[in-house]
């Protein structure tokens, strides 16, 4: 079998260093185009294909979308990714993920020649990252889309959270029992604003008022997005009333800890503690929980279809793309109702 050609190679033959060919390799916009020319010739020459998307370099393309997130292992990113790809591997697009653990990284992401700032695009999740940098701009030339998030210099694709804090605070006053509500805190180490847990509460408080019913500051508990916390604020709810009680859970994954408590407390889902998650994650069907959902994998086909449409040329102002979610009542707030709610 013929060996295959190495960078060293490729690098001596062209009269370059390594890193110069790495930067060729990543259509790092520095190369002079002589030395991209010589270093290019000097691939075809020896056969060196490091990668799938050799070819393509040599346009001036790397065909591979940048997509900065806070995680990655969980069901939102996983569902938000899955409709990203859908569409842009349609386009011969790869995915280069980067999750952002802190500001130094995200700086060194974009800062750098790390394959974040060099792809043909960049899709931001959840946080509006250009806040931090000087004129409220991202330090580069590709093209942007934010998803889950929203800024009036970007192409931005978002879910009106708030109207869905209404849905949720319309439909749970119409029930008796005391009304609660548990807000998803960040993470105390995270550097970035995200304001949709926020945009929820302010929307679930601004329904009850207008159905006239209380909502005090201590059926609010505020914990992390976890099963865990869910079942530490029923906990704290049934010290301040007795069954039955509706608890807007604020996520899905913390409404799946309130339901596991109330089933280990003896509690009935449904009756005795009536349970509304939100995200709308395919786990809720199974549970029978209700929730108010968002077309997560909707949002990322159309975010990818924007930044497809920046890489193609379209240079029109910013656009704004706003879903609403849907609210789905199932067994954790009525017994044997399957239907999507209608307010």
């Amino acid at each position: 079998m013929k060996r295959k050609p190495t960078i060293h190679e490729v690098a001596e033959r062209a009269g370059v260093g390594i890193g110069t060919v790495s930067r060729v390799l990543n259509n790092h916009p520095a190369v002079r185009p002589e030395t991209r020319a010589r270093v290019l010739k000097a691939m075809e020459e020896l056969g060196y294909t490091p990668n799938p998307h050799a070819r393509r370099i040599a346009g001036g393309r790397s065909y591979t979308v940048s997509v900065l997130l806070p995680f990655v292992a969980t069901e939102f990113y996983r569902r938000l990714l899955e409709g990203l790809e859908g569409v842009l591997l349609e386009k011969r697009y790869d995915l280069a993920l980067f999750p952002i653990l802190s500001l130094a990284r995200l700086e060194r992401y974009l800062e750098s020649t790390t394959l974040a700032y060099l792809t043909d695009g960049l899709i931001l999740a959840s946080y509006d990252l250009s806040e931090r940098f000087e004129g409220g701009r991202l330090p580069t030339d590709r093209p942007v889309v934010l998803v889950d998030a929203k800024n009036p210099q970007y192409d931005s694709v978002y879910l009106d959270n708030r109207l869905g804090g209404r849905m949720a605070g319309a439909y749970l006053a119409r029930f008796p029992g005391a009304v609660f509500a548990i807000k998803v805190e960040e993470e105390p180490d995270r550097v970035f604003r995200h304001t949709v847990f926020s945009e929820r509460m302010a929307g679930f408080r601004e329904a009850l008022l207008e159905a006239g019913r209380p909502f005090p500051e201590d059926h609010l508990y505020v914990t992390r997005l976890s099963p865990e916390g869910g079942r530490l604020a029923l906990r704290h709810f049934l010290e301040k009333a007795s069954p039955p009680i509706n608890v807007f859970a604020g996520a899905d994954q913390v409404a799946l800890g309130v339901l596991e408590e109330a089933q280990r407390l003896g509690l009935t889902p449904g009756k005795e503690v009536r349970v509304l998650g939100y995200d709308g994650h395919p786990f809720t069907e199974e549970l029978g929980l209700s929730t108010v959902a968002q077309p997560v994998e909707a949002m990322g086909a159309r975010a990818a279809q924007l930044l497809l449409e920046r890489m193609q040329g379209y240079a029109g102002p910013p656009r704004a793309v706003r879903f609403e979610p849907t609210l789905i009542e199932r067994s954790s707030t009525a017994p044997s109702k399957e239907a999507p709610y209608v307010p």
